[in-house]
Formats: structure tokens, C-alpha cells, sequence
């Protein structure tokens, strides 16, 4: 080898050891990489200034409650005006300078007004559905939709849910899977590229707003996906029935498993992996949180066991975090005001904030070891996760008092981007 081929050689073996590590710099898709409200980022800064972190831009959006995905120095968020339809609009990470949007004609108002969901990236496409059900494909480079669908209409359904359509898409394979919820399917997958429906369930129990998980059970890749129990204060008629835990083989649709004894009436978080081949539900309208164990039978088909319930911990719109065998939510409902919780594996509580400090209906990201969290309202807190007492680090008011910020965060490259109902803020959190 000559020494030229060995400097190219060397520049090549340099990229391929460094570009994993710029890949996973992205937050790509809803709860980030792995789905689970975790990031790789290192570098976090442990301590703000007195003024806050520093905020590096700000961007005017709409209402709304759907988060930002990263990809490769860009930023992708559905945004909505309730007049005209879904906005897709991609920003530069660096500065917030918007790089291009494509408004499609949806228009139409619901209770707590606007986006509802998280994109999600693959290759050179983000995908995202919107408030009345409308699937896209749109290609980063011509910035053009190369599919649509609509994941209620096009199955028999007619006046969308009160809560509206607020699936965040997830991506196994070949596969882009969505919960419709549609009189005539239940879980969906289409195929990325073309839109073809390549399977669908039957509908799966009642109304829900939650979006599907590929988790691994006794090593084999499933959909996992919650239905609600019934609600009696929009469904006065309807039965009353409990809601479901299922899990999908994502190959065919197969269901392999239903735990039948939910009994959240408006379920959103999606399942946690409790490991073990254990799942953690949790809600927040009249019921708290449920550990079920999926079993697999010398047949090989599954069954599952309740391991407990509790209704002292958990989330009305995120599912909780795992860490170190410690589950931490946000547990503010209608009637519960406990503020951000720490709860072990059996079901103990640890700790509660209460309203000292309130939490309210926030989001998480970990990175380096410590926890980013909004409180729901208008301010961002850096805390060390401690199963045996709350401790925050710094606290920041970001935006006005009185304003709501449900939104998903995101976390890329050393960036938090955070929104509430008119800006979204990009903050620099680490070195």
C-alpha cells in the first residue's frame, strides 16, 4: 500500500469509528432513539447561570402539543393552524432558520387546540400524522409529499375522536406502523415507501390515543400497543369495558397475547419495558399504573400475569422512565396533584414532589446521568435521579407564567428544544 492509499485508508476507518457517534447525536423519531425518553448526549452542563441557559434562537409556532424530531443538523415539526390544515416545516438546528414547510388543507378545531404529534425520520423521509388522521410521506430533499394517506377515513371512520388523531408513527423494518383506531382496523402498517397497507388488526377496544412500541419479548421483536377502557363521559351508552394491552407479531398483525384488565378510560402513555419481559402501563384517568408479566407457553404462545396495580403512580401523557430499576413520572391528573414520582419495581413509592415543586403533565429526556424536565408550565429543571429524594441541580423559567408545555422535548447535539403554545426555543445544555 502505497502511503497515499494508507492516509485515505486511515480518513475511512476514522469516519466509520466517528460517524456512529454523530448518528446518535439525532433524536429521530417520539421519546428519542431508543423510544424511551433517553439520549447518548455527554457533556451536560451541571450548573446555569442565574438568567438560565442560554437560549440560542427562538421560532414562532402554532398551538399545539406535538414535539420536534432531529435529523442531520435539521429540525422537523409538525406544527398546525386550526383555519388551513398541518404545516411540516423543517428548520436549521444551528440558527432556527426555517428551510422549507408544506401546508396541506386540514382544517378544523378540538378541545385544547392544535399539532398533537412527534415525526419521525428514516433515511431521507419524515413521516408524521396529523390531527384529523392525514398520514405523510415527505422526502427531505424535494421537500414534496411522496405518500398520504389518512389512518381514519380511509377505515370507516367519520367524526374523529374528541381528543383528535395523536399518533406518533414508529418505523420496524419496512414498516410504518400507526394505531387508527378506525371502526374497521385497529393497528396499521403500511409500507414505508409506497403507503400500502401491507397488514391490519381488527379494532382493538375503545378509543385511545396511544402510540404503538416495538419491544423485544422473550427475544422476539413485537408491536406493542394499548387500547382504553371505556369512557362513560363521552360514551353514556356504550358498555362499559375494559381496555387492552396487546401484543402484535409485526411481521402479519398476528395478536399474540391480550392482557384484557386495563381500565384507563382516556389512555395516552405508550408501554415501558421493565425488562425481564415485564411491561409498565401507566395512566392518568382513574387508574395509575399496572406491571404485567408476558409469559410464553411450551407451545409457544403467550399469555400474561398482573404483577400489580397501583394507583399512586402515574402519567397522564407520557409513559414513565426506567433507570437503574426506578421508574420516574410526572403524575398530575384531574385528580391527583403529586408532581414528579419515583416508584421501585414492586410498586413502592420513594418520593413525591407534590406541588413543591409542581409538575404538570411534562416531559423528560436523561443524558450523562441527570434528567432535563419540563414542569409542564413554563419552566425547565436539571435534576440527578435519586430513588431515595428529589434534587434539583438549577431551575430556569423559559417561558411566560400561564402557558402550557405538554410538548415532547427533543435533544441534539448539546440543543433542548422545547415549545409551548407559540415559540419554540432551541437551549444550549451542554459543552
Amino acid at each position: 500500500m502505497n502511503r497515499k492509499s494508507f492516509q485515505v485508508a486511515i480518513i475511512v476507518s476514522f469516519l466509520v469509528l466517528i460517524c456512529p457517534a454523530i448518528a446518535a447525536q439525532d433524536w429521530p423519531q417520539f421519546l428519542g432513539p431508543d423510544r424511551n425518553h433517553t439520549s447518548p448526549q455527554k457533556g451536560l452542563l451541571k450548573s446555569w447561570p442565574e438568567s438560565g441557559p442560554e437560549i440560542l434562537w427562538s421560532v414562532d409556532v402554532g398551538a399545539g402539543y406535538g414535539g420536534p424530531v432531529v435529523k442531520d443538523g435539521k429540525v422537523y415539526l409538525l406544527d398546525r393552524d386550526d383555519e388551513v390544515g398541518d404545516i411540516m416545516r423543517c428548520f436549521h438546528l444551528q440558527t432556527g432558520e426555517e428551510v422549507w414547510k408544506f401546508v396541506y388543507n386540514s382544517p378544523g378545531a378540538v378541545p385544547f387546540p392544535g399539532s398533537r404529534s412527534v415525526p419521525i425520520i428514516d433515511a431521507n423521509y419524515v413521516y408524521s400524522c396529523g390531527l384529523n388522521g392525514d398520514l405523510y410521506c415527505f422526502d427531505t430533499t424535494t421537500h414534496q409529499p411522496v405518500w398520504k394517506k389518512n389512518v381514519w377515513k380511509d377505515f370507516g371512520g367519520e367524526a374523529i375522536p374528541m381528543w383528535a388523531i395523536s399518533q406518533c408513527p414508529v418505523i420496524y423494518n419496512d414498516l410504518l406502523i400507526v394505531a387508527s383506531q378506525a371502526p374497521d382496523a385497529g393497528v396499521v402498517a403500511y409500507n414505508k415507501r409506497t403507503g400500502d397497507v401491507v397488514w391490519k388488526t381488527p379494532k382493538i377496544g375503545n378509543t385511545s390515543y396511544v402510540s404503538p412500541k416495538i419491544l423485544k419479548i422473550h427475544g422476539e421483536d413485537q408491536v406493542v400497543w394499548v387500547a382504553s377502557s371505556t369512557n362513560p363521559y363521552t360514551d353514556r351508552d356504550a358498555p362499559l369495558t375494559k381496555g387492552h394491552v396487546v401484543g402484535i407479531d409485526p411481521k402479519d398483525g398476528k395478536i399474540l397475547w391480550d392482557y384484557a384488565n386495563w381500565e384507563c378510560v382516556i389512555s395516552v402513555p405508550c408501554p415501558v419495558d421493565a425488562g425481564d419481559n415485564k411491561l409498565l402501563i401507566v395512566g392518568g384517568y382513574d387508574r395509575g399504573a399496572t406491571m404485567i408479566q408476558v409469559n410464553k407457553k411450551a407451545d409457544g404462545t403467550f399469555d400474561t400475569t398482573e404483577l400489580f396495580t397501583t394507583l399512586e403512580f402515574g402519567d397522564q401523557t407520557k409513559p414513565a422512565l426506567l433507570l437503574n430499576g426506578y421508574f420516574y413520572a410526572m403524575y398530575r391528573t384531574n385528580q391527583k396533584r403529586d408532581g414528579l414520582m419515583c416508584m421501585d419495581m414492586e410498586g413502592n413509592i420513594m418520593w413525591k414532589t407534590s406541588r413543591n415543586p409542581n409538575f404538570d403533565r411534562g416531559s423528560m429526556i436523561l443524558a450523562d446521568g441527570l434528567l432535563l424536565a419540563t414542569d409542564g408550565l413554563n419552566s425547565l429543571y436539571l435534576i440527578e435521579p435519586d430513588p431515595k429524594g428529589f434534587k434539583q441541580l438549577a431551575k430556569a423559567d423559559m417561558f411566560k407564567a400561564g402557558t402550557q408545555n405538554w410538548a415532547p422535548m427533543a435533544l441534539a447535539d448539546g440543543k433542548l428544544l422545547i415549545r409551548d403554545q407559540s415559540k419554540m426555543l432551541c437551549i444550549k445544555v451542554a459543552e
